[in-house]
C-alpha cells in the first residue's frame, strides 16, 4: 500500500531549554503542529495513509466528524481540496455557532456541513455518516467515510511510522527519549506509537493524556484501533502474516498507559488553570498550545513532573505536539492575557 505525500516531514525536534531547567528533566517537543499550514497537526500522518485507501478505492467524496473546531475536519477539508475532492463534516455543536477558527477554514475551502446536537454525535455518529454517504451516493458520487480524528486500522499507520521517525532522529540527535508523550481525543496517535513501539522493541514509555473520556475508554479503543492496523502492516511488508496473529493474540488493553485526570471540566472546555498555563508557556518557551489538546496535556506533565509523580523516574521526555492552533481564536476574546 502507498500513501500520499502532504505533510512536511520529518518534524524537527527541539528541546525546551527553560523548561527543562525549571523541572529538572530533559523536554523536548516533537513539533507535528507544522506538517503544514492547513493541514497542520497529527491528523494529516493518519489522512496520509486514509484518503490513499480512498483514491484506490475510486472515491471522490471524503466524509468525516468532530466538534465544531476540530482540527481533523479541517486538515481533511484541506486535504480533499488539495486533491480535488469533495468533501462533507458532521460538526457538533450546542447552538448555532460563529464562522471562526476551524470551523470558518471548513467552509472557507468549501465543505458541506452537517450539524447534530452532543447526544446525536455520542450515540449515533456513524450512522448520521453513513446516511450522508447514501444520500451523496445516490447522486452519483462515491464517499469514503473517515471515522473521528482518523482514528481506524489505516489512520494509525501515520503514528506506527512516526515512531520510527523519531527513533531515526534520536541517532542523529544522539540521544535516546525514555518517555513519549501524547494527547488522547481519539485513539489512533497514541495506538500507533505504541503499536510501534511494541513490534520493534524500542523500549519506551508511550503515554496518552486523555482529553475526554476515560482511561479504559481510551484502552480499549488503542488495543482494537492496533488489531486493526496489522493487515496493513503486513500489506506494508512490515511484518509477516504470522507475526499479526502473534501480535493480535498477545495484545491487551492494559499495554497502553494513560493518565486520565487532566480531562478537567470536560472535552475543549476550559479551566482557569489550564489556559494560565497555556499563556506561561507561550511566554516561557514561545510555543503554543491549544486548549483542547496540547494544553491540557502539557498541564498535566507539569502536574506530574513537580509533584513527583508518575514522570519522575522520565529523565529524556518527547512531547508529540499534535497542533490546534486555530482553536485558540475561538476563545482570543475571552482569554486571561
Amino acid at each position: 500500500m502507498k500513501k500520499l505525500t502532504l505533510a512536511n516531514l520529518p518534524t524537527r525536534i527541539q528541546r525546551l531549554s527553560r523548561w527543562s531547567d525549571e523541572c529538572g528533566r530533559n523536554i523536548y517537543v516533537k513539533r507535528d503542529d507544522q506538517t503544514g499550514s492547513e493541514w497542520s497537526g497529527n491528523k494529516i500522518r493518519k489522512l496520509e495513509f486514509a484518503v490513499q485507501e480512498a483514491l484506490s478505492k475510486g472515491c471522490d467524496l471524503l466524509i468525516t466528524c468532530g466538534g465544531i473546531q476540530s482540527n481533523h475536519c479541517r486538515a481533511t477539508v484541506s486535504v480533499a481540496a488539495r486533491l480535488g475532492l469533495k468533501s462533507a463534516v458532521l460538526l457538533r455543536i450546542s447552538e448555532e455557532p460563529p464562522v471562526e477558527g476551524n470551523y470558518f477554514l471548513d467552509r472557507l475551502m468549501g465543505a458541506d456541513v452537517r450539524f447534530c446536537n452532543r447526544d446525536e454525535y455520542r450515540e449515533h455518529r456513524g450512522e448520521i455518516m453513513q446516511e450522508m454517504a447514501d444520500g451523496y451516493a445516490a447522486r452519483g458520487f462515491r464517499p469514503y467515510i473517515i471515522p473521528e480524528g482518523a482514528s481506524f486500522g489505516v489512520g494509525t499507520l501515520g503514528y506506527y511510522y512516526a515512531m520510527k521517525e523519531i527513533v531515526a532522529q534520536e541517532r542523529e540527535m544522539g540521544i535516546k527519549f525514555d518517555t513519549v508523550v501524547v494527547a488522547t481525543g481519539s485513539g489512533g496517535t497514541l495506538a500507533g506509537l505504541q503499536l510501534s513501539n511494541i513490534i520493534w522493541g524500542y523500549g519506551k514509555r508511550v503515554i496518552g493524556v486523555c482529553v475526554c473520556d476515560d482511561a479504559a475508554y481510551f484502552q480499549d479503543i488503542a488495543a482494537r484501533i492496533s488489531c486493526d492496523a496489522l493487515p496493513y502492516l503486513v500489506e506494508q511488508g512490515e511484518i509477516s502474516k504470522e507475526q499479526a496473529a502473534q501480535i493480535a493474540a498477545a495484545l491487551k488493553p492494559s499495554d497502553f498507559e494513560l493518565f486520565e485526570e487532566y480531562v478537567g471540566i470536560g472535552y475543549a472546555l476550559s479551566r482557569p488553570e489550564e489556559l494560565e498555563h497555556i499563556k506561561r508557556m507561550a511566554r516561557l518557551e514561545g510555543v503554543v498550545f491549544d486548549p483542547v489538546y496540547t494544553g491540557k496535556a502539557t498541564y498535566g506533565m507539569v502536574n506530574e513532573l513537580i509533584s513527583g509523580g508518575r514522570l519522575s523516574t522520565s529523565e529524556n521526555i518527547l512531547f508529540i505536539h499534535t497542533g490546534g492552533l486555530f482553536g485558540l481564536f475561538p476563545i482570543s476574546r475571552t482569554f486571561p492575557l
